[in-house]
């Protein structure tokens, strides 16, 4: 892994030098959208990356496992960096309840923006701190059933790669020669988790432009309140089953705020996992979810 960085900015861990109070500041949002500070520079000192408001240095991951195809519809990166230094994730010191109806939504989103260096530090912190500099692209861990993966992307340095791990931070009974470079995933997967450090980090609430809504037949529901079909200018069939036959057949739809609103879900900015259930003018019964799309994502 070659560096250009000064001698002082290797030895500076992200986790100190990223959130400061005089680094990252909140990201001003005008009708959903975020708005740059200031325009990115084309060039840097220090490890090469991308530079558009859309182009992804970082991103942290974490799903699978057994869990109901709604959650995993529903499901938002934990932790993504953009080339003009916006950052969105989910704030771990937010705890998520049920809604008053029984609805879950998702973890809140928040988005702040990084300095030019405090982005040579995250980059360095993850490439040589947390292994990914000499990862390969895939690690399984046959000892645990059922175990998420985590999934780390980077792009920096002249390099790209996607480096998934399965059961991240369940330490294999046996000692192996993965064991150290697991060590260093887990960490900064921990740091990634905790980006805001208990909420410590200047940031502001990530309004989504758009989102992905999902609808997947159901049947035999009871003891729950199924809602009327709430979009006069929709129906289900507005909403596209995947053309492959191999992966659940559940309908999509881009959906604008507004189309949202109408559920009348309070915080759904963050995604609605659970707790909706739709009755079409047939009398299908669908489960929805919502998923809040970030600025790479357009469906």
């Amino acid at each position: 892994m070659r560096t250009r960085l000064p001698a002082t900015l290797l030895i500076v861990a992200a986790a100190s030098a990223a959130c400061t109070g005089s680094g990252a500041t909140p990201v001003p949002t005008t009708g959903g959208t975020s708005v740059p500070t200031a325009a990115p520079s084309p060039t840097m000192d220090g490890l090469a990356h991308p530079t558009g408001a859309t182009e992804i240095i970082l991103r942290f991951d974490e799903s699978g496992g057994f869990v109901p195809a709604e959650f995993l519809a529903a499901h938002v990166p934990i932790f993504t960096l953009y080339g003009d230094g916006t950052v969105v994730f989910a704030s771990s010191s937010m705890v998520v309840e049920p809604t008053a109806d029984n609805v879950m939504v998702g973890a809140a989103l928040r988005t702040a923006r990084l300095t030019e260096a405090q982005i040579q530090q995250l980059l360095v912190f993850a490439l040589r701190d947390g292994g990914l500099a000499a990862a390969r692209a895939e690690y399984q861990n046959p000892l645990v059933a059922d175990a998420p993966t985590a999934v780390f992307e980077i792009n920096a340095d002249g390099d790209s790669k996607t480096v998934s791990v399965v059961a991240l931070g369940m330490d294999d009974q046996q000692p192996g020669p993965d064991t150290q470079i697991k060590k260093a995933f887990a960490g900064l997967g921990n740091r990634l988790r905790d980006f805001d450090q208990g909420g410590s980090l200047a940031s502001a609430a990530f309004v989504p432009a758009a989102y992905r809504g999902v609808l997947l037949e159901s049947q035999g529901l009871q003891g729950v309140n199924i809602r009327a079909w709430p979009w006069p200018s929709l129906t289900p069939a507005d909403f596209a089953l995947p053309k492959d036959p191999n992966v659940i057949q559940q309908r999509i739809r881009l959906l604008a705020p507004a189309d949202v609103k109408v559920l009348g879900v309070k915080g759904y900015e963050g995604g609605i996992s659970s707790g909706i259930y739709l009755k079409d003018d047939a009398g299908t019964t669908y489960t929805f979810s919502l998923r809040p799309l970030l600025p790479d994502e357009k469906a």
